[in-house]
């Protein structure tokens, strides 16, 4: 019995420790190796409360399908001062700007909760076809959506609005692969010293606490 309890004792301590602990501090992430800074042009620091995680991706993207589902609960747990985004990006090819501007029309048709993943799953993994637009519609109406309905948001004007916002903010952060987090328009997660998504979304917290360190030091500048 106090071989037992001597043992739920030294767990009890390990879990406090685990949840007191978090994987990685601002302090201890590594440029170069957790992160490295965005500067001139390309960083562009949001106005505003609140700090900006992004998160850029495409449903093409196999990495992306995989975090997909751990990224959604890590960012219903963030803190009241973070607000978290996706953004779809093409790379300028035509099949992934039919991706991208799928996910808008989902969004935009408050459908995106419903098919999400499925996308990601269609399009990874099943290899479906949804790089037109018949295909799309086609596909929708499969998962039960109204195939017109959602065909006049997939044509409408916020759709091609907001496509060309995600175009034009991935080419100011030069976005050369996904997934990538950038945080607070100052950061951009490195994934040399992840070996997990969960990690690499750990060095995204610890870089939402260096925003912040960097907020209030502008602050007391100012």
């Amino acid at each position: 019995m106090k071989m037992m309890q001597r043992r739920f004792s030294v767990c009890l301590l390990a879990a406090m420790a685990f949840l007191l602990c978090p994987f990685v501090a601002s302090a201890d992430l590594v440029e170069g190796r957790d992160w490295r800074a965005l500067s001139g042009s390309a960083q562009d620091t949001p106005e505003g409360a609140e700090i900006e995680v992004l998160e850029l991706f495409s449903y093409g993207c196999p990495h992306c399908a995989d975090i997909n589902p751990l990224a959604k609960q890590w960012a219903d747990d963030l803190p009241s001062d973070v607000r978290f985004e996706r953004v779809p990006v093409t790379f300028g090819r035509a099949a992934w700007e039919s991706l991208a501007r799928l996910y808008f029309a989902l969004d935009f048709a408050d459908e995106l909760d419903q098919v999400d993943q499925a996308v990601f799953e269609a399009v990874t993994k099943q290899r479906t076809n949804l790089y037109t637009e018949k295909a799309v519609l086609n596909w929708v109406a499969e998962q039960g959506l109204d195939r017109d309905a959602f065909a006049k948001v997939y044509n409408s004007f916020a759709v091609e609005a907001a496509l060309a916002k995600a175009n034009t903010l991935a080419a100011r952060y030069r976005v050369d692969a996904v997934p990538m987090f950038i945080v607070d328009g100052r950061y951009v997660v490195l994934n040399e010293g992840a070996k997990t998504h969960a990690e690499l979304l750990e060095i995204a917290e610890g870089l939402i606490d260096k925003a912040r360190q960097a907020r209030q030091g502008q602050a007391r500048q100012d």
